[in-house]
């Protein structure tokens, strides 16, 4: 697993943004700091975005929701390993205590009028939560959470946010 930087300059190397629109809750809706970290692949395409929002105050990492298109190394997990976002939550905390999944359930929420089949993923440290689904569009959106659980409220709050929001200048 590897530390994903959201604060410092990115290097050439790193894509100029995403071709997917990102599914997040739009920065004007929330009360603290958001970063936003793109994942490259060697080729400089974007293999994913990811916004993590801290809350005001210097409290930490409230949340991260990443979106991985179809084919991002990131999603690629094997037996018990924690979604990327997890992972990448608990390093920004400087939790180094070992995690695992131990436990997924499918969920039918309501967003915009459709209907989504959510994966609630139980992780062995009670204070995560942790959801994801799968767009049309192939791209899987994962939401981590510290300490607060995930509500079907928050749903309602996403929304697509277009590439360029995301593209380097």
């Amino acid at each position: 697993m590897f530390r994903m930087s959201f604060l410092r300059r990115r290097s050439a190397a790193t894509p100029a943004g995403p071709d997917f629109d990102v599914l997040a809750m739009d920065p004007s809706d929330w009360p603290g700091n958001l970063g936003a970290g793109l994942l490259p692949a060697p080729d400089g395409s974007c293999q994913g975005v990811f916004l993590r929002y801290d809350l005001f105050g210097g409290r930490g990492p409230a949340m991260i929701i990443g979106n991985l298109p179809a084919g991002s190394p990131a999603r690629e997990l094997e037996g018990d390993e924690v979604p990327f976002e997890v992972a990448q939550l608990l390093l920004a905390l400087d939790n180094d205590e070992p995690v695992r999944v131990v436990d997924t359930e499918d969920t039918p929420v309501m967003h915009s009028g459709n209907l989504l089949i959510v994966r609630r993923v139980k992780i062995s440290e009670s204070r995560v939560s942790c959801v994801q689904f799968d767009r049309d569009d192939g791209v899987l959106v994962t939401i981590a959470s510290w300490d607060r659980p995930i509500t079907d409220e928050l749903y309602q709050l996403l929304k697509p946010l277009p590439p360029e929001m995301f593209q380097q200048g």
